[in-house]
Formats: C-alpha cells, sequence, structure tokens
C-alpha cells in the first residue's frame, strides 16, 4: 500500500489530502485517483514532479514496489 500525498493545485483538482493506493507503478496509480475535478487532475499530471520515497522523478513508469509515499508537487508560483 502506498500513500499518495497531494499539495496547492493538485490538492484543490483530487478534493483530498492524501490517498491510499496499491498500484505496480506511479502512472497506474494517478489513474486509478478519483478526483472531484478529473478534467483538471489530468491536465496538472503532466506538469507535476514527484517525490518518491523522497526522490524526485517526471517518470511515471517509476515502480511502486515497496514505496510508502509519493508526494504530488504541481508547480508553483514563482518557481
Amino acid at each position: 500500500m502506498t500513500t499518495i500525498r497531494f499539495f496547492a493545485a493538485a490538492r484543490a483538482a483530487v478534493g483530498v489530502d492524501e490517498v491510499a493506493v496499491t498500484a505496480p507503478d506511479l502512472d497506474a496509480a494517478l489513474r486509478g485517483v478519483d478526483a472531484t475535478d478529473p478534467s483538471r487532475w489530468l491536465a496538472l499530471q503532466e506538469r507535476c514532479s514527484y517525490l518518491v520515497d523522497g526522490v524526485t522523478t517526471r517518470d511515471r513508469s517509476t515502480s511502486l514496489e515497496g514505496v510508502a509515499v509519493v508526494d504530488v508537487m504541481p508547480p508553483f508560483a514563482g518557481g
């Protein structure tokens, strides 16, 4: 089980702070999120960075085997 935590615009699109998922990789986990604003969530996924147990990635094929936490980091103003 992996916890996905959402921040800023990602949190607004999904509607919750975090969800628990079981998925083989990051892409499957993200596709499985039940967002309150699905179109906004879909668009954001392409622009976000992800921290997979503290390691930054944009590779959505990253395995989640043994991963405890994924942080979804949308682009922030000014950076």
